[in-house]
């Protein structure tokens, strides 16, 4: 068992460490937050180990991380007379973990909550913090706050679960750990096929890098502005996507988004070209392109404008210094969007 931080644990024992957590914290009420497909795949693992509690399910995905959710979750917790000492227990991926730990936080001016994160993507970004939220008119984490979990227990178990199309969007958040924070971990995976990772030393070296930067800046004044590399214009790609009914995972539109931002990154002159090929050929070996069209361009620039680290009308992103450092709170206009939104079509 791996301790990141003093609330987040990578371990083989999750039922184990659930199970000491709740006897040691004695909670009054115990919830457990599923979609459906968690329920199926993953609460078997945790059920025996649980006392008597409350199952709480929710429809799966993107489109349902909404107001109408944290309504009906906060409506079982008030049925079942859920006081502040209870714990609401998170068992999925960012979808669940972000509105769960907010219906937690804003429930009775807040109760308890576990994370189990169940998919790459959450355990290896979402798990670590603290950022809680939902989406809003289309808009990605539009309503949110700060605040960590009680416990995050992170069990590579999960991982079995999932198709690959899922952890290669959880891979994203890897791909960008090692970009912007561990040159030497880019030179590392650069050379490894996706599907021969060890998850364990993976899941083990993306926490601790993103713990080292969240410690440091807890609340996204400064250095933590750095992890939002690829996610200025990846959440305008995937932002817009949503509103249009366009299927993409969260990884697949930040892949977009770091090809993107490497390219301005390059036309800024803080990386050379070499590194903009292998950061491209290498999201290339792991991601299909999405296919935007010279409208779809015009749109996604406009939609990087609601971005939350905007400062005004100041489109604000985190650009590449060098590959394994970044810079944070860089001005980037909608014609840069366009012109790197055009480039990534062109290559494709």
């Amino acid at each position: 068992m791996d301790t990141i931080t003093e609330n987040v644990i990578i371990t083989n024992q999750v039922p184990l460490v659930l199970q000491q957590k709740i006897i040691s914290e004695a909670y009054t009420n115990v919830a457990v937050l599923v979609d459906e497909n968690t329920h199926e795949h993953c609460y078997n693992v945790i059920k025996a180990h649980l006392p008597e509690h409350t199952l709480i399910q929710i429809k799966s995905g993107e489109i349902h991380k909404n107001l109408e959710s944290c309504k009906a979750i906060w409506h079982v917790l008030t049925q079942q007379s859920f006081d502040r000492k209870g714990v609401l227990i998170n068992l999925g991926g960012g979808v669940i973990g972000d509105m769960g730990g907010f219906c937690a936080r804003t429930y009775k001016r807040g109760i308890a909550f576990i994370n189990i994160p169940t998919t790459l993507l959450a355990q290896v970004d979402a798990s670590v913090g603290g950022k809680l939220g939902i989406d809003f008119d289309h808009f990605k984490n539009h309503i949110g706050l700060f605040s960590e979990p009680d416990q995050v227990i992170i069990d590579p178990i999960f991982l079995k679960t999932l198709p690959e199309r899922q952890l290669r969007s959880g891979y994203a958040e890897v791909i960008k750990h090692n970009l912007i924070a561990d040159a030497e971990g880019w030179e590392t995976i650069k050379k490894n096929s996706f599907p021969a990772t060890d998850w364990m030393d993976t899941l083990r070296h993306s926490v601790t890098l993103k713990a080292d930067v969240v410690l440091k800046d807890p609340t996204e004044k400064g250095l933590r502005k750095t992890l939002n590399f690829g996610h200025t214009i990846g959440h305008a790609v995937e932002s817009y996507l949503l509103r249009h009914d366009r299927s993409v995972l969260h990884g697949e539109a930040v892949a977009a988004g770091m090809i993107t931002e490497a390219y301005i990154s390059y036309n800024r002159q803080f990386i050379d070209n070499d590194s903009l090929k292998e950061i491209v050929d290498y999201i290339d070996l792991i991601f299909e392109r999405i296919k935007l069209n010279e409208n779809d361009i015009l749109e996604i620039s406009n939609y990087a404008i609601q971005d939350k680290k905007n400062k005004g009308n100041r489109i604000m992103a985190a650009l590449l210094k060098e590959v394994g450092s970044a810079q944070w709170d860089t001005e980037i206009s909608k014609d840069e969007i366009q012109q790197s939104l055009q480039y990534y079509t062109l290559q494709t």
